[in-house]
C-alpha cells in the first residue's frame, strides 16, 4: 500500500490543517475603521534625519478631533512640553532625542459633554524615531472606545511608505485614464513588478527561517511549533542589544545569533535528547513544542513589553533597483539571506557533516550503522535551525521597520505552509515553498485587502494538504 507520508507526517498535517482553520478568523479580522493613523500630521514639526516629532490628538466617539485640550509630552532627559489640540490636525512638537515619551491628557480641559471614559488611562506611551512622527490619540465621550496608541510601525509618518511603488502621474490623475489606456497599463505593470520585488524579499526571509524548521523535521520527524518564537527571539534580542544597549549592528547581530544558537543547543541537551532516549512518541513531542512556544512568547513579552518596537532608531532610506523600491536595509537583508541559503546548500552537499545530516534524514538507523552519530547530527541541526531563525527574525525586524512579541505566532503558519508546499523534510523544499508563499502573499495585495493577504497562504496550505501532501520536492513513500 502507498501513502504520501508516514503516519506521523499525516498526524502533523492534520494538526496543521486544524491550526490553519482556527487561525483564519484572526487573520481575516479587519482593523478598526478609523484611528489617529488616518488623520494628517500637523506641519508645526517636520521630521528629518536629525529631528524626531511626537504628535497627539483627541477624538470624540465619532472620530472627530476635539479642540482646545491640553496635552503634556514628557520624557527623555527631563523634557516636558504642553500642547493644545486643534480641530484641523494633530498638534506636534519636536523632541530632543529618540526614545519613549509619555503623552498625558488634562481631563479638566475637556468639554463638559466629552468626558474621558471611566477607567481610561490619562497617559499614553509613544516611541520617537529620527525622521518620523510618532502619534498618539485619546478617545473621549460617553460612547468612545478605550484610548489606544497605534503601534510604532503605523505611527511613523515619513511622507512615503517603505516598499511602496513610485506613483506614475500623467498629469490627469490615474483615475482619469480611460479603460485600456497605456498609462493605466503602465501603472498596473509597475504595481505588479513592485509587489513581485516585495514578494521576493518576503520569501527569502521566510525561507531563511523555514529551512531550520524543515531540517528539524527531516532529521527527527518533529514538527516544531516553537520555531516561530525562535524567529521572534532573534528580533527581540536584536532590539535589546542594538537599540537599547547601543551595540553596532554587526556586533549586536553576532551576539543575537550566538545566544539563539545556544538556546538550540540547550533545548536539545535538556529536552529533546532525553525524550528521544525514552522513545517518546512524536505526538507527545509536538505537544511539548506547543508548551515551549507559549513559554517563549511570554518570555519575549517580558523582555520587550507588549507594544511594537523598532530595532533601528533611524528611519529607513528607500533605494530603487530595477524598478523596485525597498529600503536599503531590505536590499541588504535579501543579499544576506541569499548568501546564507546558498551557504546552507553548499554545507549540505559538499561537507562531511552536511552529507551525514542528509543520511540521518533519509534513514537514521542505516546512518548509525555506518558510524554516524545521529544524536550529534541532530544537535548540530538544532543549533543551525535556531541560529538561522534568529538571523531571519533580526533582518525581518530591520526590513519591515517594527515587530512585536507575537511575530512568531503570526508567521509560524506561513513557515509551515512554505515547508509543506516545498516538501516536508526536504532540504531545499523550504526555499521553493517560501518564495512561492512570499509572491502569493504580496501579489494578492493587488486583488484583495492587505489585511487578508496571509489568508491566501493558508488557503494554499490547505490545498496542498488535500491534493499534494508530499509537496513540490517531496516524494511518496511506501509503508506497510
Amino acid at each position: 500500500m502507498t501513502a504520501d507520508r508516514p503516519p506521523t507526517a499525516s498526524l502533523a498535517r492534520r494538526i496543521l490543517a486544524a491550526l490553519a482553520v482556527a487561525a483564519a478568523p484572526v487573520l481575516l479580522t479587519a482593523p478598526p475603521a478609523a484611528s489617529a493613523d488616518t488623520q494628517p500630521v500637523a506641519t508645526d514639526c517636520r521630521p528629518d534625519d536629525s529631528t524626531a516629532c511626537v504628535a497627539a490628538m483627541v477624538l470624540d466617539e465619532e472620530n472627530e478631533p476635539v479642540a482646545d485640550v491640553a496635552l503634556t509630552i514628557s520624557g527623555g532627559s527631563g523634557f516636558s512640553e504642553t500642547i493644545t489640540t486643534t480641530a484641523d490636525a494633530p498638534a506636534s512638537v519636536a523632541v530632543p532625542e529618540v526614545g519613549r515619551y509619555t503623552v498625558t491628557i488634562d481631563p479638566a480641559t475637556l468639554p463638559a459633554d466629552q468626558p474621558l471614559p471611566e477607567g481610561a488611562p490619562t497617559d499614553l506611551e509613544v516611541t520617537a524615531q529620527s525622521g518620523a512622527t510618532a502619534r498618539a490619540a485619546f478617545r473621549v465621550g460617553a460612547g468612545a472606545a478605550a484610548p489606544s496608541t497605534p503601534s510604532p510601525a503605523a505611527t511613523q509618518d515619513t511622507g512615503g511608505g517603505e516598499g511602496d511603488a513610485p506613483v506614475v502621474d500623467d498629469g490627469e490623475g490615474v483615475g482619469a485614464a480611460p479603460e485600456g489606456d497605456a498609462s493605466e497599463r503602465a501603472l498596473t505593470l509597475a504595481q505588479v513588478w513592485q509587489q513581485f520585488g516585495s514578494g521576493i524579499r518576503f520569501g527569502l526571509l521566510l525561507a531563511l527561517a523555514s529551512i531550520g524548521l524543515n531540517l528539524i523535521f527531516g532529521t527527527t520527524g518533529l514538527s516544531n511549533f516553537a520555531h516561530g518564537e525562535q524567529f521572534a527571539l532573534g528580533a527581540a534580542l536584536g532590539f535589546i542589544f542594538i537599540n537599547q544597549v547601543g551595540m553596532p549592528l554587526w556586533l549586536g547581530a553576532l551576539v543575537t545569533i550566538a545566544i539563539c544558537g545556544l538556546t538550540g543547543l540547550a533545548q536539545d541537551a535538556g529536552i529533546w535528547r532525553p525524550l528521544r532516549r525514552r522513545n517518546t512518541p512524536i505526538m507527545q513531542l509536538m505537544i511539548v513544542t506547543i508548551g515551549l512556544s507559549i513559554a517563549l512568547q511570554y518570555l519575549i513579552q517580558l523582555l520587550i513589553g507588549g507594544g511594537s518596537e523598532r530595532i533601528l532608531s533611524s528611519n529607513p532610506r528607500p533605494l530603487t533597483l530595477a524598478g523596485v523600491t525597498l529600503s536599503t536595509a531590505s536590499w541588504l537583508s535579501m543579499i544576506v539571506a541569499l548568501v546564507c541559503i546558498v551557504g546552507i546548500a553548499w554545507f549540505l552537499t559538499r561537507t562531511r557533516i552536511g552529507r551525514a545530516t542528509r543520511a540521518v534524514s533519509d534513514n537514521p538507523a542505516l546512518a548509525a550503522a555506518t558510524g554516524i552519530d545521529p544524536d550529534k547530527i541532530v544537535r548540530v541541526v538544532w543549533v543551525m535551525a535556531t541560529s538561522f531563525a534568529a538571523l531571519a527574525g533580526l533582518m525581518w525586524g530591520i526590513s519591515y521597520g517594527a515587530f512585536n512579541w507575537q511575530l512568531g505566532v503570526q508567521l509560524l503558519l506561513l513557515m509551515f505552509a512554505a515547508v509543506t508546499l516545498g516538501g516536508l523534510g526536504t532540504a531545499f523544499g523550504a526555499l521553493v515553498g517560501s518564495i512561492l508563499i512570499g509572491l502569493v502573499v504580496e501579489l494578492s495585495n493587488l486583488v484583495i485587502q492587505s489585511d487578508l493577504r496571509y489568508a491566501s497562504a493558508l488557503v494554499i496550505l490547505i490545498l496542498v494538504l488535500l491534493f499534494r501532501p508530499q509537496g513540490i520536492l517531496g516524494r511518496r513513500e511506501r509503508i506497510g
